[in-house]
């Protein structure tokens, strides 16, 4: 694939009239999409076509709903995934960002807004510039910016998309105490909408994949420090 060629986005969802929305607008603005109505279909899709980024549906027909692909994917790549639900339940949205999601979208959604999300994660997922500083450093936690790897004593651990997102920028103001709110607006976005428990579902999954020598301080009454 050449620089000049379209981005592949991978689109797994039941209802056609939702799919035909954002594959429209997605192709609109210059994204090549395959799309499919099913789970076990959808991870074919991902295999075979190598998207930079997946949509998905959780509330998918058949015996592999959506949480179930994200955890099949995640088993075995990082790649940035971002979920639909129709469901309002707090447990669906931190059922999905335990898993691995990158982000959620709640249905009834504007497709711009859903536009506007996919290329805010692929501009964080491209890294930064090959001359910048790439390494930073807390406790045993390596997180190499260049190479969008978290390190243990050496050993990479496998992150999502959005969890190395946070790693980063806590690493990236380490010993500063950053509210829930900064958090959201440095990693998610200013324009993001949503929970701000959403911090805590990915500091949960940070402290639980990085382990005890990650430096991770929660300050009562403000929110996180790494130390």
């Amino acid at each position: 694939m050449t620089a000049n060629d379209p981005t592949v986005v991978v689109l797994i969802e039941d209802d056609p009239n939702i799919a035909d929305l954002v594959d429209l607008y997605l192709r609109n603005d210059g994204y090549r999409v395959y799309q499919t109505n099913n789970g076990t279909a959808g991870l074919a899709l991902v295999r075979d076509r190598s998207p930079k980024l997946v949509i998905l549906d959780v509330g998918l027909p058949g015996e592999l709903d959506g949480l179930g692909v994200c955890r099949d994917l995640r088993a075995h790549s990082d790649i940035p995934i971002i979920m639909l639900t129709a469901r309002d339940g707090e447990i669906d949205r931190v059922l999905g960002l335990e898993l691995g999601a990158d982000d959620y979208v709640t249905k009834p959604f504007s497709p711009r807004e859903l536009v506007a999300r996919v290329k805010a994660i692929l501009r964080r997922a491209d890294g930064p510039a090959r001359d910048a500083p790439t390494v930073l450093v807390a406790g045993d936690v390596e997180v190499d910016l260049g190479r969008r790897e978290a390190r243990v004593a050496g050993k990479p651990v496998a992150l999502a998309a959005r969890e190395f997102d946070l790693l980063a920028y806590l690493a990236d103001n380490r010993g500063l105490a950053l509210s829930r709110r900064q958090l959201l607006d440095g990693v998610w976005g200013v324009d993001w909408i949503g929970d701000e428990r959403t911090v805590d579902v990915h500091v949960r999954q940070l402290r639980k994949k990085l382990g005890a020598g990650f430096p991770l301080s929660t300050v009562w009454g403000v929110g996180y420090r790494l130390d």
